[in-house]
């Protein structure tokens, strides 16, 4: 299994992703990790090289900002680019990138190749739930905008991923919406609802409410990029303004400090749940090949999980099982 990595993507970029590609590499050695960015900054954090690991040569960076179709259509030899020519040509089986999302997506359609029978790809990461088994939740973020039948396709592909990479035999669809009732939500989420109760093979348990998404109340979840990407920065600003709380308030006396010594394993696994870090990326599903989504601010343990992912989800034929189920051949 050969995994490339955009080395010069991401906020902590190269230093985090050849930590993470070294770490994987060590644990596990039936992967080859390709390394896609400048020869000259990556051979010095190389001081040892695994026999799994190398490096391709890309002279050019798409940086965050950058207006992602001009940039992917320009910067041809770009590390992430470049990673996904790679695919496209068969040279690897996956690549992950924590660069610029919209410039991914870009790369993902033009560069990859879109599926035969899927209209919109989605970004899909898994969601932390209480009940530590988490829910898929796609689009969110990579097309701001949905049409009912795009959701229709996310259910298939998403339940598709829990099957294969999860495990989990007839996973529960919800639709992200303002109440469970059937006739609730906008246009959208209305056409939508019979369209996911009418698909065979799809157990679709009804419409799921922002506030159910981490007790557990489904295991894939479908919305368009706009709603999802919000729910996903909620969650995630919540999260780390409760922790910044709790650090004020342990923070406050002697008593308060002593309190916090006794509870500081718990609060690690509490923080660990909660952390993007432990689920290392979100797969662009609907493509023709692997492409992972690293988080912008990921760091060498965040990479390292993004490569586990890819992994599994390589051993578990997940492409070609969603392009089997979609295509119908």
């Amino acid at each position: 299994m050969r995994i490339a990595i955009d080395a010069m993507g991401g906020d902590n970029a190269p230093e985090c992703n050849v930590e993470g590609a070294l770490a994987a590499a060590a644990e596990w050695n039936d992967i080859e990790i390709i390394l896609v960015g400048d020869e000259a900054r990556l051979e010095p954090l190389l001081k040892t090289k695994p026999s799994n690991v190398t490096v391709r040569h890309a002279g050019d960076v798409i940086g965050s900002d950058e207006e992602p179709v001009k940039a992917v259509r320009r910067k041809k030899d770009s590390s992430m680019v470049v990673a996904g020519r790679m695919v496209r040509e068969g040279e690897a089986d996956a690549m992950i990138s924590s660069g610029n999302t919209g410039a991914l997506m870009t790369t993902g359609l033009l560069v990859v190749g879109r599926m035969e029978g899927i209209e919109r790809p989605a970004l899909a990461p898994m969601i932390p739930t209480l009940d530590d088994v988490g829910v898929l939740a796609l689009d969110l973020g990579a097309n701001m905008d949905a049409k009912p039948q795009h959701l229709a396709q996310y259910a298939q592909i998403g339940s598709i991923y829990r099957n294969k990479v999860h495990g989990i035999a007839k996973p529960r669809v919800g639709l992200l919406n303002v109440g469970t009732e059937p006739g609730k939500g906008n246009e959208l989420t209305k056409e939508a609802y019979p369209l996911l109760e009418a698909l065979q093979g799809i157990h679709f348990v009804g419409n799921v409410e922002a506030r159910d998404v981490l007790t557990g109340s489904c295991d894939v979840l479908v919305c368009d990029g706009f709603a999802g990407n919000i729910l996903l920065k909620t969650l995630e600003g919540t999260a780390g303004a409760m922790f910044s709380l709790l650090k004020e308030q342990f923070s406050k006396s002697l008593k308060t400090k002593l309190g916090a010594a006794i509870l500081m394993p718990e609060l690690r696994s509490l923080k660990g749940k909660m952390d993007y870090k432990e689920h290392g990326g979100a797969p662009l599903l609907g493509l023709s090949g692997l492409v992972v989504k690293g988080h912008g601010s990921s760091d060498g343990n965040a990479v390292k999980n993004a490569v586990r992912q890819a992994r599994i989800a390589l051993k578990a034929d997940l492409v070609p099982s969603i392009s089997k189920e979609i295509s119908g051949k």
